[in-house]
């Protein structure tokens, strides 16, 4: 059985609200930060690690970002995305969905499930 050692939830929070206010102008660590975010009450050493290894790919790509060229066409264009117990850590599901203007990304979305369901075929031989 491994033991994770207990982190101080008020540094750990502090830390996630930090990311969570960045990933305003960075979409592309949303659904990390967000599954940071999940362990704010009872943060364990893997979850600092975690948040840290974020901090680590903004430090390494700073110059990345969001790039809406002036060219291209109006065509709107949609596509979504699931897992099927994707998180190992509840079973859960997560979906997702992002909407192209032209070769623009202007709308995008990401949900995991709220409940888990589970079903049987009926037959109970």
């Amino acid at each position: 059985m491994r033991i994770c050692k207990v982190i101080d939830q008020t540094r750990y929070r502090a830390l996630i609200g930090s990311l969570l206010y960045l990933i305003i102008a960075r979409l592309d660590i949303t659904f990390d930060v967000g599954v940071c975010a999940r362990f704010q009450s009872v943060p364990k050493e893997s979850h600092v690690t975690a948040a840290k290894r974020i901090l680590r790919y903004l430090k390494g790509c700073q110059e990345v970002g969001l790039w809406y060229p002036k060219e291209g066409g109006f065509k709107l264009v949609g596509y979504s995305d699931s897992d099927y117990v994707g998180c190992e850590v509840d079973s859960k599901s997560t979906s997702g969905t992002c909407q192209m203007l032209g070769n623009r990304l202007v709308s995008w979305f990401s949900k995991k499930q709220n409940s888990i369901a589970t079903s049987t075929n009926g037959d109970s031989t």
